[in-house]
């Protein structure tokens, strides 16, 4: 087992030195929480009252975690990834109002985002927020809806909203089957995430006969994930079907706490980042050893997990390039874990949002923050940024 992800020329060779040194900039100004709470704060407001913030978003956090405004532009993006092979996980990453009209619209994206992502060879998946296409207060109803012995929420079966949610996602599945495009459901809060879950069972079910076309997200950072993966697995295995499970730490974990201690209630977070790590790598491991009815895609920017899954597929006699195993770092981050391991031969993408810029806000905002509350995680994007700047210089 040689993987090693120290190689800041396989890491940023697809960045001329001026991107580096912008990137290395942004990245210092991400590391900073005072800096990040004030342009989130402010970013919303200027946009509202009409201050001309567009260009400057354009060339700074959109350009470095955005793969464009477009499905065009994306596709350069994902052209100039898989010159280095890297694949890529298209996102429509539009967080959509409220409303049918809104729903139905973020559902046509997506499907055309799946027609897109099939013309492409270097893109297997496309990633869905159910939040796009679905209420927060219905998804937020159903689940403080008390269960019936069959599993169902009460009154789930009569709510119309709901069957128009599940036909968003029947349709989206349909053409991503057709089409041999994965689908990745994106985990949400706790307080939402009970009817995600036995949505994304139920398409499991029906298109993870033959092959896994769908994927649901397991937040490792909840205490109650590991068993939860556990019990997915039993449910696919008296079903008859493959489990599809993408593995995360998580994005909601401040939010999470707060709302606990708000209305009293236990916190559903683990109480140590060592206790969300034991618990990832354990389900990554678990994953592997089920690999004849479990695909795993491992999202993660801990060099640690990704390496013990990169060697726990060689005990097991997977090849580096078994589509069972899938790895991912977002756009923007984890370079050097992303092309060293494409230089090696593994499958690994980028998760690649696209939108327009004032729609994708929502989505940077949160990014900003999420990199703040990891500890480490900017420092050493910035120590491999600085490195590859150095080595430049002294190779002139």
């Amino acid at each position: 087992m040689n993987l090693s992800f120290d190689n800041t020329q396989n890491a940023f060779a697809y960045k001329s030195t001026p991107e580096l040194k912008k990137a290395k900039f942004l990245i210092s100004v991400i590391q900073n929480p005072f800096m990040v709470k004030l342009a989130t704060k402010a970013t919303p407001f200027l946009m509202k009252i009409g201050f001309p913030i567009n260009g400057i978003l354009r060339n700074t956090v959109f350009k470095q975690f955005v793969g464009g405004e477009t499905l065009e532009e994306s596709a350069r993006t994902a052209k100039l990834l898989a010159s280095y092979g890297v694949q890529v996980i298209l996102d429509y990453g539009v967080e959509a109002k409220e409303g049918e009209a809104n729903f139905d619209e973020v559902t046509s994206h997506i499907i055309e985002s799946i027609d897109f992502a099939a013309t492409q060879s270097n893109i297997p998946f496309v990633s869905v927020k159910l939040t796009g296409i679905a209420s927060h207060l219905l998804l937020e109803q159903l689940n403080e809806a008390p269960r019936l012995r069959s599993g169902i929420h009460d009154s789930e079966s009569e709510n119309a909203a709901w069957q128009r949610v599940r036909e968003r996602m029947y349709a989206i599945c349909d053409v991503a089957q057709e089409k041999g495009v994965g689908i990745l459901l994106d985990a949400e809060e706790t307080w939402i995430q009970d009817p995600i879950d036995r949505l994304a069972i139920e398409l499991m079910s029906v298109y993870n006969k033959e092959k896994v076309v769908v994927y649901n997200t397991y937040q490792l950072y909840r205490n109650d994930r590991l068993h939860f993966l556990q019990l997915s697995h039993d449910i696919a295995k008296e079903g008859s079907f493959l489990l599809g499970a993408k593995l995360v730490r998580g994005a909601y974990m401040e939010k999470e706490r707060e709302r606990a201690l708000k209305l009293g209630y236990p916190s559903p977070i683990n109480i140590s980042k060592e206790a969300t790590d034991k618990d990832f790598d354990a389900a990554a491991k678990y994953c592997i050893e089920n690999k004849d009815s479990i695909s795993l895609l491992l999202a993660t920017h801990n060099e640690e997990s990704n390496i013990a899954i990169a060697t726990a597929m060689e005990n097991v006699g997977l090849s580096k390039s078994d589509g069972k195993v899938h790895f991912s770092q977002l756009y923007g981050m984890g370079d050097h874990i992303t092309f060293n391991m494409a230089v090696a031969g593994y499958n690994v993408s980028k998760y690649l949002p696209f939108g327009p810029i004032r729609e994708v806000i929502p989505y940077l905002m949160r990014r900003a923050e999420e990199n703040t509350s990891v500890n480490g995680q900017t420092n050493k994007e910035l120590v491999m940024l600085k490195k590859e700047l150095a080595r430049r210089k002294a190779s002139k």
